[in-house]
């Protein structure tokens, strides 16, 4: 999974829950389990995996706990800051434009996040293809940690790379989800959400022509 599809998808576990309200799909450990065992090679076995368990459990056998599932929401905390610092000046998602940390702290969080863990870069070369750079624990590998260091390190990836300046917050109404801008005309981060905006406005211009 790439760092750019892995740091949307920690971003998006908070979503509109469809009655006005927002969900949080990190809520408990049980959603946080469910959660990784959807994205397996995030600490799986795999040249795609940033860290690897101590005791090399894959995301499909994994199970998250209280602490765990602190550090990861923590996290995502100091993720949607940065997201909303990367729209600027764009308006950042509405729900949580009035509770963001400052981008200092957010980045002191990630960072922390990143170097539970440690890594070196090893670089593998098939004999038909092109070379391939891969991320593993230097020194003894942990479990504690694991996940929010790999997560931490694919966002500092997409921060860090070309797809930052595609993104943007969705402001289609009861919409709280960022996503990439894929095309110039691209408003919104699926149609269902552009229909819904337009309907929005009809809406607006009605009432507006008669008051």
């Amino acid at each position: 999974m790439s760092d750019t599809r892995l740091a949307l998808d920690l971003a998006l576990t908070v979503r509109h829950d469809g009655r006005g309200g927002v969900a949080d799909d990190l809520g408990t450990p049980e959603g946080l389990t469910a959660w990784v065992h959807e994205r397996p090679g995030l600490l799986g076995p795999g040249p795609e995996a940033d860290v690897r368990a101590a005791d090399s459990a894959s995301a499909d056998v994994w199970e998250a706990d209280e602490e765990s599932l602190a550090a990861v929401r923590s996290l995502r905390a100091a993720v949607r800051a940065l997201f909303a610092h990367a729209v600027r000046p764009g308006e950042p998602s509405p729900a949580d434009a009035r509770d963001l940390m400052p981008v200092s702290e957010a980045l002191d969080r990630l960072n922390a996040a990143a170097a539970v863990v440690p890594t070196v870069s090893r670089l593998d070369w098939p004999d038909e293809g092109d070379p391939l750079v891969s991320r593993h624990p230097a020194g003894a590998p942990q479990r504690e940690g694991a996940l929010p260091a790999a997560l931490a390190r694919a966002v500092i990836g997409f921060l860090a790379g070309p797809d930052r300046a595609a993104l943007r917050a969705c402001h289609a109404p009861r919409c709280v989800r960022y996503f990439i801008k894929e095309h110039p005309r691209q408003e919104w981060c699926k149609p269902s959400c552009g229909n819904r905006a337009r309907v929005a406005r009809h809406h607006e211009r009605h009432r507006s022509a008669h008051p």
